[in-house]
């Protein structure tokens, strides 16, 4: 019979990943609090339009904003894939609820409110409660332990200090804005902002606005500017990653150009793009992406950000100098998120019972760079390391079941 060790965990974050990490630890038997910044679960899918206050290109080391979340959202995703394994997203009649089966992002929200609610998870939660650092605490025999910061939001005074067996981090990778670098940004005195703090696109009324990126949700603002904006120029990296569909799209609309890479912003409000023309513009939304943040965090640069890329982390989710004690949730993109997050809990959890062992320290770093190895003979940029599309790790985690 394995001996199952309690561990007291904390957990950062009360969204998809954190959520069902906290259930598959107190399954496992584990003391578990999670601490959430925002006043209720959701994580990205709590709505904010509250955005005054927030940077608009989001550089402050702590955001006052989370969700990136705008108001027109709905999910890319059918409701069928989205669910938990154990938790369906079923379709749910009533005032407000939708129906849909690509259903509004407030849709998401309710569901993982009732998540938290049929699993008796908001009693583990301390809400409106800011991480200000987690660091490693030498506990010598005991091994090693994380000292964690927290405040209340809104006051600047630490005002717990608590010491934990592990950490689980599950913050997001949805808030913090990767931003071009582009000549004479610092300098353009029009209206620049990042999608993060986009909510309505009535703020751009009449005005000539350039998107920077043609990703989905740069193609997506792009189409709702459109119905109110003078202009909407996309500016795309590369215009052959364009979908039919999308090209379409541009097509049925006057006002809608697409636009080469921007060469520089000028002074005098133009915009000019490496083909040689330009536009005067109002405004430029930079829908450039996400970058993995971690402010709170002091690993001594074990556990380090480098051109998007979160290592070293074996499977996306232990570092292995400091596993099992510090764990990721949420790190991979393009995935069937939450069925992934589930497992994702479901080995942290079973790994610190002592159901489950990770391989050596040495063992896991070769595997990592052997990981990073293939990436690169794949032709994949390191910034997009962890962008994944088959269940790594829910196969390591079926296999030990087994």
């Amino acid at each position: 019979m394995v001996s199952k060790k309690k561990w007291s965990v904390c957990v950062i974050g009360a969204g998809p990943s954190g959520l069902v990490a906290a259930r598959e630890l107190r399954k496992e038997g584990h003391r578990v609090v999670v601490l959430e910044q925002k006043h209720d679960v959701g994580g990205q899918w709590l709505y904010d339009p509250n955005i005054e206050k927030e940077d608009p290109l989001g550089q402050t080391k702590f955001l006052d904003v989370h969700s990136s979340i705008y108001t027109s959202l709905r999910l890319l995703s059918p409701r069928e894939i989205m669910g938990y394994t154990d938790f369906p997203f079923f379709v749910k009649e009533g005032p407000g609820r939708d129906p849909r089966r690509f259903p509004g992002h407030k849709e998401l929200w309710l569901y993982l409110k009732e998540f938290s609610v049929h699993f008796g998870l908001r009693e583990l939660i301390r809400f409106n409660t800011r991480v200000e650092y987690v660091g490693m605490l030498d506990g010598s025999c005991g091994g090693l332990k994380w000292v964690v910061k927290s405040s209340d939001v809104g006051s600047e005074e630490v005002v717990v200090e608590e010491v934990f067996d592990a950490v689980v981090v599950a913050n997001g990778h949805y808030s913090h804005p990767r931003l071009p670098s582009i000549k004479g940004m610092d300098t353009w005195k029009r209206k620049q902002m990042h999608s993060h703090v986009y909510r309505v696109p009535k703020a751009f009324q009449n005005q000539v606005v350039v998107v920077v990126g043609n990703s989905l949700s740069g193609q997506d603002l792009s189409m709702e500017l459109a119905g109110v904006a003078k202009e909407v120029h996309i500016s795309a990296r590369s215009q052959n990653t364009l979908t039919e569909g999308f090209s379409t799209v541009i097509s049925k609309y006057e006002n809608l150009h697409l636009r080469p890479q921007i060469k520089s912003l000028e002074e005098d409000g133009r915009i000019l793009f490496v083909d040689g023309s330009f536009v005067v513009a109002d405004a430029i939304l930079y829908c450039t992406g996400y970058t993995y943040s971690f402010p709170f965090l002091d690993t001594k640069g074990t556990v380090a950000v480098e051109d998007n890329r979160v290592g070293p982390l074996y499977h996306h989710t232990f570092p292995p100098s400091l596993a099992p004690s510090l764990s990721f949730v949420g790190i991979p993109r393009k995935i069937i998120a939450f069925p992934f997050f589930e497992s994702q809990g479901k080995w942290i959890a079973q790994v610190l019972s002592g159901k489950r062992k990770l391989p050596s320290p040495d063992d896991m770093m070769h595997h990592i760079h052997q990981f990073y190895r293939q990436r690169e003979a794949d032709g994949i940029p390191k910034r997009d390391t962890h962008d994944i599309i088959h269940f790594e790790v829910r196969a390591e985690v079926n296999q030990s079941q087994s």
